[in-house]
């Protein structure tokens, strides 16, 4: 059994005891009980801490490091003609608070079909994919203290 209370810059070269594939939602939990490839992992993490990916956490007791990953999720992404139809999207997607991964190129968010035909009707054009699932955080609004 893991549990996980201290997180560590990312490192690529970091040997680690496991890798932790989380969507999405999952990391935003900082207090959570995940069973993994037959391996318990607590997590005890400060509250409001959002997990990104290629975050090294430490096991408290052994010093065991384990790895997060994005893992592949259904996703909507988001893209238009213009910027500027790409920033009214995000304009109306950040006022209804779902989580938007937001680049210059393209929006992402979890499928929901009421917001897909906002979406569609605003003229942007939506795909279904499964892709790792960034989103801006604090996008999630409550206990956030910096």
């Amino acid at each position: 059994m893991l549990t996980l209370t201290q997180r560590q810059p990312p490192n690529a070269d970091t040997q680690v005891t496991l890798t932790l594939a989380l969507t999405a939602e999952e990391r935003t939990r900082s207090r959570h009980r995940f069973e993994k490839d037959g391996q318990v992992v607590f997590l005890g993490l400060p509250r409001g801490t959002v997990l990104r990916d290629g975050d090294i956490l430490q096991d408290e007791t052994s010093g065991s490091l384990v790895r997060v990953i994005a893992i592949p999720e259904p996703v909507l992404t988001v893209t238009a003609k213009t910027q500027l139809d790409l920033l009214r999207a995000a304009y109306h997607l950040g006022n209804r608070h779902v989580p938007v991964e937001i680049t210059a190129t393209y929006l992402r968010l979890s499928p929901d079909p009421v917001l897909r035909a906002m979406l569609e009707k605003l003229g942007l054009e939506v795909k279904e994919e499964f892709s790792p699932f960034h989103p801006v955080p604090g996008a999630y609004g409550h206990h956030h203290t910096h």
